[in-house]
């Protein structure tokens, strides 16, 4: 048996990458392409290839000063240039400053006759004085395909694929071929992704006629990845993946409070609002005032000069402005301080996963601490109950990985319990608002209630929800007689009770003064027997002293008596 030197050490050598610049490839790549190597990005038409490829050199050669190569078999350099203009990307300007290459190889299929043997050392010397003129660091080849169209020899294409390999390697540039999905396999020859370093498969889905665009890491040798189907958005910066199923439960969490724009509700949340970095849930039935809360919610972020992004699924931002003012809240002056931004678009525009990269895009560009989504039930029609439920989860996850507190109307429809979501998300909610209509005496009103409000001592009382002028109103609900009433019921039940108060006074005034009369009767009484008594006791007190007075002068007159019959002493 063969045994180690114990001090001996083996350290493997990392594998280098080569950042993308693409936001949210270089995540879940951890670090971007393998450098030095070629990447296979494989897909169906019209599903982006060209334009990873093409901003792989952009992002390359405007941030990490990598030049590099871009060999198109299909499209010219004018097309090209055109294509990424709306990107902002100004490719005249790059290939002036030497910064990037195009060369552009038109190879037509129907004139391509197969004569002798075929190899690719012509593309091999056209491609190796490009690199060499600039220097290239990096290298797209779009699409592969193109070269071999027209020839049966698959020994040949095949032979000739592995040398393009191995040539770039050789060239110690970081490679991206772009090839046609294949029918059974990843590529129509379906040797590239045996060769590749990397490979990357784009497609496109269309379901309930929304489409998504998704990228799949197949293969990464040498390297962990993300393997995960990932959303990514075609928009005028380019592209995004948005890494949203890597997203977990291990975040920070904050103990500072935020007011709620209500301050009758803060108090309700024991006085200080609600959670940092919380989820936040408003239900209730169409025009209970959801939108109202949300809105004072997002006003009260602003006033403390933090920005809050407002996404709307149903009213458009000029909507939501005028119908703000009736309350008493402008939300322009927000706006025009870049502290608020309402985003209005219909669900219906695209799908979930869609919804989520452009949520994920806002938040990077815009940077609020608060969201607000009004309302959520209407992304039901963007996918299944599940699909929904799904893609709340990883919204909320991924706020609250970030400390941005999230709150959310829902709309519950008619004949729907109360306590309930469509959607089935309010155990996801630290705190759960309810506001609910009740009919009585002609007339409507609201009434709001905390359902939780996890991590605090909250109020279970049940408060009428007033929308006046001057803005949001908590008042007491009048509770009593095994009932609750609100509004003009309420008011005259008050109206009633201050009646009987006001009688059960005047009645307690009235005996009151009858017992003060019989009291000062009953004292006069009481002082006239005092005197009675009184006098009593001097005529009491006199015959005592004339019984004395009598009693002494009998003893007198005896003495007298006897001195004058000279009588014996005893």
């Amino acid at each position: 048996m063969i045994q180690l030197d114990s001090s001996m050490q083996f350290h493997p050598t990392q594998l280098i990458k080569c950042p993308t610049g693409i936001q949210g490839l270089d995540e879940i790549t951890e670090g971007g392409l393998p450098q030095g190597r070629p990447t296979l990005i494989c897909g169906s038409a019209g599903c982006g290839k060209t334009l990873l490829g093409m901003e792989f050199l952009v992002r390359g050669a405007t941030q990490y000063g990598e030049p590099g190569v871009f060999i198109s078999f299909e499209e010219t350099v004018e097309e090209l240039t055109q294509n990424v203009a709306s990107l902002g990307w100004d490719l005249n300007q790059l290939i002036a400053e030497k910064k990037i290459e195009i060369d552009c190889f038109y190879i037509d299929p129907t004139e391509i006759q197969e004569t002798g043997e075929y190899d690719l050392e012509g593309i091999f010397i056209r491609l190796g004085n490009a690199i060499d003129s600039i220097g290239a660091k990096r290298v797209v080849l779009d699409t592969i395909e193109v070269l071999f169209y027209g020839l049966s020899n698959v020994a040949i294409v095949r032979a000739e694929l592995r040398r393009l390999f191995r040539w770039l390697k050789t060239k110690g540039v970081t490679a991206i071929i772009t090839g046609e999905r294949g029918e059974s396999s990843l590529t129509r020859q379906g040797l590239e992704e045996y060769v590749s370093d990397c490979v990357i498969r784009l497609d496109q889905r269309t379901h309930d006629e929304l489409s998504t665009r998704r990228l799949q890491i197949v293969k990464y040798r040498g390297s962990h990845h993300g393997s995960n189907e990932y959303p990514f958005l075609i928009d005028k910066d380019g592209l995004s993946v948005l890494p949203i199923t890597s997203v977990g439960l291990n975040h920070e969490i904050s103990i500072d409070r935020i007011p709620s724009g209500i301050p009758r509700l803060d108090t309700m949340l024991g006085g200080q609002g609600f959670f940092r970095g919380s989820s936040i849930l408003v239900t209730g039935m169409a025009g209970t005032g959801k939108s109202t809360i949300a809105a004072h919610f997002a006003a009260s972020t602003c006033q403390r000069g933090e920005r809050c992004l407002y996404i709307a699924f149903e009213e458009a931002p000029q909507q939501i402005l005028r119908n703000m003012r009736s309350v008493g809240l402008d939300l322009a002056p927000y706006i025009q301080q870049d502290l608020l931004h309402i985003q209005a678009l219909r669900p219906t525009i695209q799908s979930l996963e869609m919804h989520l990269v452009q949520i994920h895009r806002w938040l990077n560009t815009f940077q609020p601490t608060a969201v607000v989504i009004d309302p959520i039930s209407n992304l039901t029609s963007s996918g299944s109950l599940l699909q929904t439920k799904s893609f709340f989860a990883r919204l909320i996850d991924s706020l609250k990985a970030q400390q941005i507190t999230v709150l959310m109307t829902n709309l519950i429809a008619a004949g729907m319990p109360l306590e309930h979501t469509e959607i089935g998300i309010s155990s996801l909610m630290d705190t759960w608002l309810e506001v609910r209509t009740i009919e009585g005496n002609g007339e409507r009103n609201r009434l709001l209630q905390l359902l939780k409000s996890r991590g605090m001592s909250h109020s279970n009382q049940v408060r009428e929800f007033r929308l006046t002028s001057q803005g949001v109103d908590l008042i007491d609900v009048y509770l009593g007689q095994n009932q609750v009433l609100t509004g003009t019921a309420r008011t005259i039940q008050e109206a009633a009770d201050e009646q009987a108060r006001l009688q059960r006074q005047q009645q307690a005034a009235a005996r009151r003064r009858e017992l003060e009369q019989q009291r000062q009767i009953t004292q006069a009484q009481l002082a006239a027997l005092q005197i009675q008594i009184e006098a009593e006791n001097v005529e009491i007190e006199h015959l005592l002293q004339e019984e004395s007075l009598y009693e002494a002068g009998v003893l007198q007159d005896r003495e007298t008596i006897a001195q004058l019959r000279q009588a014996d002493q005893p």
